[in-house]
This record gives C-alpha cells, sequence and structure tokens, in this order.
C-alpha cells in the first residue's frame, strides 16, 4: 500500500490528484517511475477522448513586448464561456503569447505545414547530406532528423516551453486540459516583429521576455 510521503512525492513530480497518485502507486507495486508513466498514459487516454469535442468559446490575447518592439495575438479555444474566464485558462493563453513573441514558430501544429515548404526543406536538408559525402540511403535518415528538427523551430506545439525547456509547447497545453478538463485548442495566432525584413542589430528577445517576466514577478 502506497504511504502518504510516496503519494505527495508523486504528486509533485508530476501534479496529478491525490487519489491518481495512490492508484498509481498501487497499479505499480510502488515503483516511483513506473507510477510516473501510468499516470502519464492515464493522462494521454483522457486527453485523447476530448480530441473529438467541440471548441467554440475561448479568447484572442495579445501581447507587447516592452517598448513596441513585438506585437502578437493568439486565438485559444475551449468549449466553455465558463473556463473561457477561468484564471488558469487564460494565464495558459497569456504564455503562449509570450512563447510565440519570444520563439517566432510559423505554423500552430505539424498538419499545418504546407507540402510546398515541406518539400523546399527536404531538398535542402538533402542536398547538405550529399555534400557532406553521406550514401543516399543515410542520407534520407538525416533529412528525416533534420525535418523533425525543424518542425521544433516552426510549430508553436512541438516547441520547448520556454519556462520549462524539458516539455513541449502540446504537454503544457495537454496538463491544463486534464487541469481544466476541457478541451484546448490553439487556433491562430499572428506575430509583428518591428522592422522585419530590415537590416537591424540583432536582439535575443527570448531573454528579453524572460527577464521581464522575472521582474514582474519581483514586484508584486
Amino acid at each position: 500500500m502506497a504511504t502518504t510521503q510516496e503519494i505527495k512525492t508523486l504528486r509533485e513530480r508530476t501534479n496529478a490528484g491525490m487519489l491518481d497518485c495512490k492508484n498509481a502507486l498501487e497499479a505499480s507495486n510502488g515503483d516511483m517511475e513506473k507510477a510516473v508513466e501510468w499516470l502519464r498514459e492515464k493522462g494521454k487516454a483522457a486527453v485523447a477522448k476530448k480530441e473529438g469535442r467541440i471548441a467554440a468559446e475561448g479568447i484572442v490575447d495579445s501581447y507587447i513586448h516592452l517598448g513596441g518592439k513585438i506585437g502578437v495575438l493568439v486565438e485559444v479555444n475551449c468549449e466553455t464561456d465558463f473556463v473561457a474566464k477561468n484564471p488558469e485558462f487564460r494565464e495558459l493563453v497569456h504564455n503562449l503569447a509570450l512563447q510565440i513573441a519570444a520563439s517566432k514558430p510559423l505554423f500552430v501544429s505539424i498538419e499545418d505545414v504546407d507540402a510546398e515548404t515541406l518539400e523546399a526543406e527536404r531538398k535542402i536538408y538533402l542536398q547538405q547530406a550529399m555534400n557532406e559525402g553521406k550514401p543516399e540511403q543515410v542520407a534520407q535518415k538525416i533529412v528525416d532528423g533534420r525535418i523533425n528538427k525543424y518542425y521544433q523551430e516552426v510549430c508553436l506545439l512541438e516547441q520547448p516551453y520556454f519556462k520549462d525547456m524539458d516539455k513541449k509547447v502540446k504537454e503544457i497545453i495537454n496538463e491544463a486540459v486534464l487541469s481544466i478538463g476541457e478541451k484546448i485548442s490553439v487556433r491562430r495566432f499572428t506575430r509583428y516583429e518591428m522592422g522585419e525584413g530590415l537590416q537591424k542589430r540583432t536582439e535575443n528577445f527570448a531573454e528579453e521576455i524572460q527577464k521581464q517576466i522575472e521582474e514582474t514577478k519581483k514586484a508584486q
């Protein structure tokens, strides 16, 4: 039988409910790592059940980087107006706006990358691999790996989350789905950068945004 301390430890690691943690430990015979995996699988199943639901409510949030250098608009949908007013949901949406400002995604998901863009990237990566002297069979595997990396750079849901680089944005959204209990989906976003396309000095906006967040926390 799981001890109170074990349940507490698992809850701190996974943010799952106390009863779920207790059940996970009992199902895993007290093995903490197996219990973590049990909860992850349970979470994936719960999220999958919500995928077919209609999410037509939600909010459009905005973020303007200090000094007006970057502007972001993002629409995130949920199932009910009640959840749209939920502070946890609104915080998630605002953090997604910060993510977009800092990480410059071009698409919401992998499915949104058009075939023409993907084919152009594949040709570039294949040529690079061939120029490196790789055999064609090996080159194709290299291309697949670089395409996956490309997705992580340009697709919002595949990007490392700026507050926890060990997790992807889609994992953060899935955690919110489990916590809030409704389907949550990013529908679209627009990102503007002052002087985009014009020659200008390089700035690390991700670091600036993170610094601004930390300063805001200190002031609270």
